[in-house]
């Protein structure tokens, strides 16, 4: 207990320093934080002192911190999703779809003409080609989830169009790149079997029907009975439990958990003494210590150590480079596609 409260104060002075450091810079806190997580982490603090880093953050260790973080996740998703402005979402519905469409669908293509060059060079011995064109065309075309949405939180943006729109599209890819990538996973051979891929989509189907047709319509139903009562301690209780239940449930299936978050709070009733009880009530800690602590453990896992050559770096860039333009360039296309100005396609485009 008394490494992992030390691990906790390190990560989040370097946090809070690094998150400074790159608002200053006109970044979003959370570029830092990540930036942050990637000092402390082995590719800079354990290339520089291995055995300190060591006794400081060893591997078994990480798990708790892994679980904390995970847990601020899952509310954060939450919050996001009951911020979530219906009336914009329905303007820009063509934009939404085609949009995610669009951004899966042309990463993912690319990423499959390149799949024969890097599965060469890097596949692992087990995993054949389709297995490996499908891992790739996954982690190219996946949208980093909760980075856009604290980026846009950071910047007020959440409950804008053009934020409403780019959660929605990040939401979809995310749910057909885990499925995608359940059905890879059902390709590599393995000793304990998953669950068959027909199962979780009619599991995802069912979970679908329960939270828009029949949890959303008794919380809009119930809100307007008791739109003037507060969000007591117990009310607030009993959310909590159902965006836990709802994240656990896609963890099951196979869906990211924070998913299940942020469906859950789109499915929450759109009182706006409620939402302002929820921020109030919710924000200060998440802000402060939770999601800190993930983003920092999204750097202290990159691990740019094994980048060891230049050959390896041009590859790196290789990718890059096709994720970012079939990633980008699938969402201005379909943006402009839908009646777009080039400023909001663009906006969109990086998103």
């Amino acid at each position: 207990m008394t490494l992992l409260i030390f691990q906790i104060a390190i990560v989040l002075l370097t946090c809070l320093v690094c998150g400074w450091i790159s608002s200053r810079l006109g970044q979003a806190r959370v570029i830092g934080e990540i930036c942050g997580g990637i000092l402390i982490g082995p590719s800079v603090f354990g290339r520089i002192t291995p055995q300190i880093s060591a006794r400081l953050f060893p591997q078994s260790s990480l798990g708790s911190l892994d679980v904390l973080s995970t847990i601020g996740l899952v509310l954060f998703l939450f919050l996001i999703g009951s911020e979530l402005d219906y009336e914009h979402l329905r303007q820009q519905k063509a934009t939404a779809a085609f949009s995610s469409f669009m951004s899966i669908v042309l990463p993912f293509s690319m990423a499959v003409l390149a799949a024969p060059l890097l599965q060469e060079r890097f596949s692992p011995g087990s995993s054949g080609r389709l297995a490996f064109a499908l891992f790739l065309g996954v982690s190219m075309s996946i949208t980093a989830f909760p980075v856009l949405a604290r980026i846009l939180e950071e910047r007020r943006m959440q409950s804008s169009s053009l934020g409403a729109t780019s959660l929605m599209c990040a939401a979809v890819d995310d749910v057909t790149a885990w499925m995608i990538l359940a059905f890879a996973m059902t390709l590599i051979p393995s000793e304990s079997r998953p669950v068959p891929y027909a199962y979780r989509l009619l599991w995802l189907g069912a979970y679908l029907f329960v939270m828009l047709l029949i949890l959303r319509p008794l919380g809009i139903w119930l809100a307007k009975r008791h739109e003037r009562f507060t969000l007591s301690h117990e009310l607030l209780g009993i959310i909590i439990v159902i965006v836990f239940a709802s994240s656990a449930f896609t963890d099951a299936i196979g869906v990211h958990p924070l998913f299940g978050a942020f469906l859950a709070g789109v499915c929450f009733p759109r009182v706006k003494a409620w939402q302002a009880a929820l921020r109030t009530r919710l924000h200060l800690i998440l802000s402060l210590v939770l999601l800190p602590l993930f983003f920092a453990l999204t750097g202290m896992r990159t691990r740019l150590d094994l980048l060891n050559d230049g050959r390896t770096w041009l590859w790196t860039g290789l990718v890059l480079l096709l994720a970012v333009t079939g990633k980008m360039g699938g969402a201005i296309i379909a943006a402009r596609w839908t009646g777009n100005g080039w400023r909001t396609s663009l906006a969109l485009g990086a998103l």
